[in-house]
């Protein structure tokens, strides 16, 4: 062979060699991109899911102060199990911590909102015997999220709940468009203002304005902020989530927020109204221990209090009422005259509070079925109540026996597009127009 022979064999060996190991690096980054994809599946195939399920329902109307809607469903647990087995939160700066590191994994940033909810809820009858849950939710125009949480494992209830997302930072005044705007929302299940539960067990969310703050004129409510230290710590959101996923009747429900300290997110005071499908219902509230307005200025000191719907204190209100109903607005109920020294200009909704009682008085608490439990939720929607002025973002008829939702969006109780209908049965969501 002579020298230019060899010199082409030589070369030619060369290159199968190169082809060889480049093949070989190449298998080899395959191979480490195939493992990376396949770890991030498995950590994110929950995220991935929900984010990918998040479905426009209904467009923005601004000229009615209507934001969108959505829905999401939500498969696995959320992290919400490791969330109380860390200690919970005290304060909304360590909730953001923890869903930012768990849940949008420190891609995005998640605010808490301070906010100004009106709200108002019901408890009736239908003449078929179904325990209903009515609920108004009054705020400003916002963008709202129905969050199906399907498979929470471990002993939790699946469950069906309604998200404002302007409470976890999303701009109200335009969709939420985007995929970093989407992980946003992953953040969802921790913030619930009113739902149901698989068992038919229902709470919602309200302002209760308590607190003295005649030395603050930039405040109007003081939020509770309890320091017992043999308990673990919650926020209100939370709270509610807890309720949600734990408790399949009221007293599970007791029993469970008396083993935390509330601590009531975005500088404001709440009460809670909670249902199950026995027709037990019962208010929520942290007051002070001399039950009074008197001196309660920054929340520590307030403990717990149930009022349930068979209270004596009701007897009056129910007059003849064939049912234990009961009904919330935006004032503490618990003693409310000598809270409120006998004035009720001084409650706020109470005019709302005294509209929805005086219409459950008039049937003994028994109506017809949950659109007639839509109808009292629609003459005290705010943007016609008393004038207008307001929004009713949402409102929701919960029947506690079927385990069935009538859902209606800002108001538009005559326009069926609006309204959707959800059942555990089938875990479906429907619009109805």
């Amino acid at each position: 062979m002579d020298e230019q022979a060899q010199t082409t064999v030589e070369n030619r060996r060369k290159v199968k060699l190169w082809v060889k190991i480049t093949a070989g690096i190449l298998a080899g980054l395959v191979g480490v991109i195939a493992i990376l994809g396949f770890t991030f599946l498995g950590v994110w195939h929950n995220e991935i899911s929900a984010v990918n399920s998040m479905t426009h329902l209904r467009e923005r109307n601004n000229d009615n102060k209507e934001g969108s809607v959505y829905s999401m469903t939500v498969k696995g647990g959320f992290y919400f199990d490791e969330f109380l087995e860390s200690g919970g939160a005290s304060n909304d700066s360590q909730l953001i911590g923890y869903i930012t590191e768990h849940i949008t994994r420190g891609l995005i940033d998640v605010s808490i909102s301070e906010t100004d909810i009106g709200c108002a809820a019901f408890t009736a009858q239908s003449e078929s015997g179904d325990k209903l849950f009515g609920r108004n939710y009054d705020f400003a125009m916002t963008n709202v999220c129905i969050t199906l949480c399907t498979n929470p494992g471990k002993g939790r209830y699946k469950s069906f709940s309604t998200v404002d997302l302007n409470y976890i930072g999303t701009d109200p005044n335009s969709d939420v468009d985007g995929l970093m705007n989407k992980i946003t929302c992953l953040a969802a299940p921790y913030v619930p203002l009113d739902g149901m539960n698989e068992q038919g067990l229902s709470c919602a969310i309200f302002m209760s304005y308590q607190g003295d703050v005649s030395d603050d004129p930039d405040r109007n409510t003081v939020a509770t902020d309890q320091k017992s230290a043999d308990k673990k710590d919650i926020t209100s959101t939370t709270m509610l989530r807890l309720i949600l996923d734990y408790a399949a009747t009221v007293d599970e429900a007791v029993e469970l927020i008396k083993q935390y300290n509330l601590h009531d997110s975005a500088k404001t005071s709440f009460h809670y109204m909670v249902a199950d499908a026995t027709g037990k219902s019962a208010i929520l509230e942290w007051l002070p221990t001399d039950k009074t307005n008197a001196e309660d200025r920054d929340g520590s000191e307030r403990e717990l209090v149930v009022i349930y719907n068979d209270d004596d204190s009701y007897a009056d209100w129910r007059a003849d009422s064939q049912i234990p109903y009961q009904w919330a607005t935006n004032f503490i109920v618990y003693e409310q005259d000598e809270y409120y020294e006998n004035d009720n200009d001084a409650k706020p909704g109470y005019d709302r509070y005294e509209y929805i009682n005086n219409s459950l008085k008039e049937t003994g608490g028994i109506i017809k079925d949950e659109q007639a439990a839509m109808d009292i939720l629609s003459v005290i929607g705010r943007r016609t109540w008393n004038g207008g002025g307001g929004v009713t973002v949402h409102s929701a008829v919960y029947n506690l026996t079927q385990k069935t939702v009538l859902w209606v969006a800002n108001e538009n109780y005559s326009d069926k597009t609006a309204h959707y209908a959800y059942s555990f049965e089938t875990g479906k969501l429907t619009c109805l127009g």
